[in-house]
């Protein structure tokens, strides 16, 4: 593994999300709760690690008792590129499905298409790919 992974941490719901972004970005998620992993700190069912590997990687756990969970200001995870148009309009309409849409998937005055979105997770996202013209 190398480069830049987004390690999220989510207010006790960190299985659900991993799922969801699994059902999303497919690939392959592993998951590891407080008990397998000899963590005494929370709730044995609660995800200590998660990840994500795939085309998008990410992991995520579930904060700790004394730990923030994520807060998406200022910033969002760029995914310009990452797949074909078809593949990153499906993405942005599932991420999107419960979630915010902030700035629809468009073609902009330079030709290439993005949009941004907030998921129901409250992670922003932009997505975009260039024109297949």
């Amino acid at each position: 593994m190398s480069g830049l992974m987004p390690y999220l941490l989510f207010p006790g719901n960190a299985a659900e999300a991993l799922h969801h972004y699994q059902s999303v970005f497919g690939g392959e998620l592993r998951v590891m709760d407080y008990a397998q992993a000899g963590r005494h700190d929370g709730p044995g069912d609660a995800v200590a690690h998660g990840q994500l590997s795939g085309l998008v990687d990410l992991a995520g756990a579930d904060a700790g008792a004394d730990g923030d969970a994520v807060q998406m200001n200022g910033m969002f995870f760029s995914l310009l590129g990452t797949a074909d148009a078809a593949t990153l309009t499906r993405w942005f309409d599932a991420l999107a499905d419960g979630g915010r849409v902030i700035d629809a998937l468009q073609k902009r005055p330079w030709g290439d298409f993005d949009g941004t979105v907030t998921d129901r997770y409250g992670i922003r996202w932009l997505i975009g790919y260039q024109s297949e013209d």
